[in-house]
């Protein structure tokens, strides 16, 4: 680090030295000098900042500034031939390169180096990852507390052919699929709001295919990317085509609480199960449980053993079963240790003893 400072500084130092004797442009020595110290530290400062700057976003910058110079210099012939001033072709050449340095630099995070090989392939693209977000998975709402929480990071990238599906429903003529519609607009706006992610809308679209989920598919295809999802449908045929799926309902699945066979939980017997004498519960998470022996317990909150849990493609499922003896020998035990009060009929005592009966003469 200090090897790099001695060479930061003997350049800015070269560089007002050569100013100082040349002297550009008819100026002093001294501001000549001046120049040379403020041209050096932009320089230096510069080279910091690039050095920031990933692989990706270098490739864009230079081959975005590179079309845009040739772009200003197509457009220079025919305002030559115009006899257009040169001040205006010069200021043409320069936002030609700005545009194109800036777009290339933004859109270069999208390039998939790895696939060029060689050298290009060496380049970690751990610093951000993309994630493309489906419709499913943006009308549901749970990506922006996801997201809130901080264990997202990279960019979310939104397709338009995605944020024309959602415009859809929010203009449809059915109630419901409005109010949904709307609430995917008010999630992504949500997102946007959010300081610690990116949110990128790409333009890329695929005329050849019809079907949304699979458009999704060819676009996590080319920029090498994970599906973000709640769709089951997706989510099988994405891991079909190789694709990587992040899937929120998975994850909602592996933060239940865990129930071991032979706990004790209680639960509230919300209806009748399929089977003889069954009753069904729902935890908070949505999580069903059916109860053995308990259907004449509905609406009614009871004591159960869990007998078995069972992992399914919806998620899990817990077994238990309702002792009607236990039940009601805690009930007794209750009734019997709940303390006496005062508006409970009281005994009468006798304090002189038995009753006698007098028969008179």
């Amino acid at each position: 680090m200090l090897d790099l400072l001695i060479v930061r500084a003997i350049f800015i130092l070269v560089l007002a030295t050569s100013a100082y004797l040349l002297h550009p442009l008819g100026l002093s020595r001294e501001i000549a000098a001046v120049g040379g110290l403020i041209l050096g530290g932009g320089i230096i400062l510069f080279e910091i900042r690039l050095e920031r700057v990933s692989l990706k976003r270098l490739i864009g910058a230079a081959a975005g500034s590179v079309l845009g110079i040739f772009g200003a210099f197509l457009m220079s012939l025919v305002l030559g031939q115009a006899n257009a001033p040169p001040f205006l072709q010069v200021c043409l050449l320069l936002l030609m390169t700005y545009v194109g340095l800036v777009v290339g630099a933004k859109k270069g995070e999208m390039l998939n180096l790895a696939a060029l090989g060689g050298i290009f392939g060496v380049e970690k693209s751990s610093k951000k990852t993309f994630k493309i977000l489906d419709t499913s998975v943006i009308i549901d709402g749970r990506i922006a507390d996801i997201a809130e929480t901080g264990f997202l990071d990279g960019v979310l990238v939104i397709p338009q052919f995605v944020l024309r599906e959602l415009q859809l429903v929010a203009d449809s003529a059915d109630s419901m699929k409005r109010n949904r519609g709307r609430r995917g607009l008010d999630i992504l706006q949500r997102i946007q709001k959010m300081t610690h992610l990116s949110v990128q809308i790409v333009e890329e679209d695929f005329p050849h295919v019809r079907d949304v989920d699979m458009k999704l598919i060819e676009l996590a295809k080319i920029y090498d990317c994970k599906v973000m999802t709640n769709d089951f449908n997706l989510n099988k045929v994405a891991h079909l085509h190789n694709v990587e799926v992040l899937n929120i309902n998975e994850l909602a699945n592996s933060l239940k609480p865990i129930v071991l066979p032979g706990e004790t939980m209680r639960v509230f017997i919300n209806k009748e199960g399929k089977e003889y004498n069954q009753g069904v519960a729902y935890l908070d998470d949505g999580t069903m449980v059916v109860v053995d022996n308990a259907k004449k317990m509905i609406s009614k909150t009871i004591d159960i053993a869990v007998t078995s849990v069972i992992q399914t493609t919806a998620g899990k499922m817990i077994f238990g079963k309702f002792d009607e003896r236990v039940h009601t020998a805690a009930a007794n035990v209750e009734k019997h240790d709940r303390p006496v009060r005062k508006s409970d009929p009281q005994p009468m005592t006798n304090n002189l003893g038995p009753e006698r009966t007098t028969i008179e003469p």
